[in-house]
């Protein structure tokens, strides 16, 4: 999947046709306060969560007062942009047009084990009468299944929550070691809850192997995170 690039972030071609929504995923220089730096995210109040890699979902009915707690965020109030931190892990930016409700999700192995996006998405269905296969999602940059390598109490994870380990593939050296598909696994629980593929959009760009994009695997602490945003105006 295309994407558009701008000088700090990218953006999903098929959500920029949406008018009243913005979205991106950001770059290494982009930082916390260049929301501030654009006209049309002037307005916006941005919320970012402690994220904990946890399957924590934060429906946001009011203006947060405070630092929220969890690994995802689901609001249809207007103005407020839901900001995501990366470095590696898979950032997701849902959409549902007819009903106006937004939703950001931090989506590492261990949410991923713990079906974190699948959640979001249920409860969107739950709580606002969202529809999946009206759903439109955009997978932000994460690094690749060829440079993730995990070990067998990722695979065993995946195991005891009853997911399917198709994701993972032996490592072709290392013994006890896994190639892991970050991406593929997120967008398969996605479908499994009726999400249509067709609708899934996809920045292929592993993060690992671009130095433009933070990765913890490459960079360790001096990484610094991908900011991934989306929000709507109206």
């Amino acid at each position: 999947m295309s994407v558009k690039s701008g000088s700090l972030y990218s953006r999903i071609p098929r959500l920029e046709q949406i008018p009243f929504l913005i979205h991106g995923f950001g770059i290494r220089k982009w930082k916390e306060d260049d929301y501030q730096n654009s006209p049309e995210r002037k307005d916006f109040k941005p919320v970012f969560l402690d994220q904990i890699h946890s399957d924590i979902i934060q429906v946001i009915d009011n203006i947060p007062e405070e630092k929220l707690k969890g690994d995802a965020m689901i609001t249809g109030l207007p103005f407020l942009l839901l900001i995501i931190k990366t470095a590696d892990c898979l950032p997701v930016l849902i959409v549902d047009e007819s009903q106006k409700m937004v939703a950001a999700v931090h989506c590492g192995w261990r949410g991923t084990s713990k079906r974190v996006v699948q959640k979001v998405i249920q409860r969107m269905k739950d709580l606002y009468g969202c529809h999946p296969s009206s759903l439109l999602a955009a997978l932000g940059p994460c690094i690749g299944h060829e440079c993730y390598e995990v070990g067998e109490n990722v695979y065993h994870s995946f195991e005891q929550e009853g997911l399917s380990t198709e994701s993972f593939q032996n490592h072709p050296l290392r013994r006890g070691k896994y190639l892991f598909d970050l991406k593929e696994a997120n967008l398969s629980q996605m479908v499994s809850v009726g999400v249509e593929e067709k609708n899934v959009f996809s920045a292929d760009i592993c993060t690992h192997c671009h130095e433009n994009l933070p990765s913890f695997r490459r960079d360790k602490d001096k990484a610094g995170r991908t900011l991934s945003f989306i929000g709507m105006s109206s």
